[in-house]
């Protein structure tokens, strides 16, 4: 039996051990999801919803043991870690409560001479495989709605945060749950290729990057299984000159470094209005400074490490290649003694003098660094936010709503917000273009890319 190891960013400890499982694993939990799922898909969606209900409130229950142990595994502060259980029971609940309406069957009005209907019916066994950066906000929404929709769930969580997988084992358990309807594997990249290629599968929901995604769509290469993609974003902001700029400036800072900056739809870029440029440059420095970088078991901090040593020094590159380059950083990291190089602690970055020829404002950076850029108008603001592989959001800052739906239709992104931004409001659908993915999360919409659609048209005779 092998066994991984979790190590914590915190203090390099390893934190757990959880059992790998191999080819035998995977063709047992595939036999028994086979055989839970025509019964689970036979329940009444009320029936459905008061095991899932359970299996929620199973969760919500332990959050407090829960918020430490996210924590520890990869690293956000400890006062920030319960408000991820917070929007996991908000976004699970609205999907169980819109379940029965969005899986109704279409009727056409004219049922002469027989009737005729569209049904919306579950996929079968869904391989759900979610990242650790928001380990609980990523996974439910892919496992609560499959399981409303009559599928059958096999858990993938990164072996960064594997105790989240265990969390919903147990809480399956606490539910209830018919044996076989969820189940959770510890898989290695080979073992997670063999699970999402088996031919009893009926579709694949993964949030992660770019890379990870190619890999999964090859793993599906011989199959026509539906597969939804959440991928990595380079998320830009574009304040215009008309923008309430101390809450611009507050709400941007947050979305910058949130979680070390390590979340799909985090601020990376923003582009500023030459007119209030300075202004917000700043207040943006001031913000930033006030962070306290530092273990995240301390309540006063606010800034944890990343969650590795190695992707803290991808960002390390990216700075210094910018740095090469012409840009600016503005804020000392001598301001953050806890910020060490070799180390997963980084200290918060601004960048300017910077452009788009910088892998800093292209490239994906996942970590506590923001470049900012003057541009003289909403045309020269569109076309650097399109100047992009990733298309995940895209935020306005402005007074001007009309304005902003105007720039929202210009937009390449899933979803565009004005005067906010790092968010995921589950009665919308949570989609990406370009290299940001495929696919629909959340919403009435999300059941959609959970189910197929089965027409009946019967004809009565006379």
């Amino acid at each position: 039996m092998k066994m991984r190891d979790t190590i914590s960013p915190i203090d390099g400890s390893v934190y757990c051990s959880t059992k790998e499982h191999g080819s035998k694993d995977i063709e047992d939990a595939i036999n028994l999801a086979s055989k839970a799922f025509p019964v689970w898909a036979d329940l009444p969606i009320k029936e459905r919803a008061h095991y899932i209900t359970s299996f929620v409130t199973a969760i919500v229950a332990d959050k407090e043991d829960i918020a430490k142990e996210i924590t520890w595994q990869m690293g956000r502060p400890v006062g920030q870690s319960p408000g991820e259980i917070g929007g996991f029971e908000d976004r699970a609940n609205y999907m169980i409560g819109i379940a029965e309406e969005a899986l109704a069957p279409y009727i056409p009005e004219d049922q002469s001479p027989g009737k005729r209907f569209v049904d919306r019916v579950p996929l079968g066994i869904i391989s759900v495989l979610s990242p650790w950066n928001y380990p609980f906000l990523t996974s439910v929404n892919a496992i609560i709605p499959a399981l409303m929709a009559g599928n059958v769930v096999i858990l993938k969580h990164s072996f960064q945060t594997p105790l989240v997988a265990e969390r919903y084992a147990q809480a399956a358990i606490k539910a209830g749950l018919p044996k076989g309807v969820f189940q959770i594997l510890h898989l290695n990249h080979e073992n997670t290729a063999k699970l999402i290629a088996d031919p009893k599968l009926g579709g694949v929901c993964f949030t992660g990057s770019v890379k990870g995604g190619i890999a999964v769509q090859r793993a599906l290469t011989n199959t026509f299984v539906p597969c939804g993609l959440e991928l990595g974003g380079k998320d830009p902001a574009y304040v215009r000159a008309d923008a309430n700029l101390d809450y611009s400036i507050e709400n941007l800072v947050d979305g910058s470094f949130f979680n070390s900056g390590q979340s799909c739809c985090g601020i990376e870029r923003i582009y500023v209005h030459e007119s209030v440029y300075d202004t917000f440059i700043d207040g943006f420095v001031s913000l930033t400074k006030g962070y306290r970088l530092g273990n995240p078991l301390e309540q006063e901090i606010n800034l944890g490490p990343m969650v590795k040593t190695e992707a803290a020094n991808y960002v390390r590159t990216q700075i210094g290649k910018a740095l090469d380059k012409g840009a600016i950083s503005l804020v000392d990291e001598s301001l953050f003694p806890a910020s060490k190089k070799n180390s997963p602690y980084l200290s918060p970055h601004v960048l300017v003098n910077v452009d788009h020829s910088m892998d800093v404002m292209t490239e994906e950076s996942f970590g506590p660094v923001v470049g900012i850029m003057k541009v003289k108008d909403d045309s020269e603001a569109i076309q650097l936010m399109n100047d992009s592989q990733y298309g995940l959001t895209a935020s306005v800052w402005t007074t001007d709503t009309d304005k902003a739906q105007s720039i929202g239709h210009r937009i390449e992104a899933g979803t565009v917000f004005m005067n906010r931004c790092d968010y995921l409001d589950p009665a919308l659908a949570w989609t990406g273009v370009k290299n940001s993915g495929r696919g629909v999360t959340l919403s009435k919409l999300g059941y959609e890319h959970l189910t197929r659609t089965k027409s009946f048209h019967f004809r009565k005779m006379e």
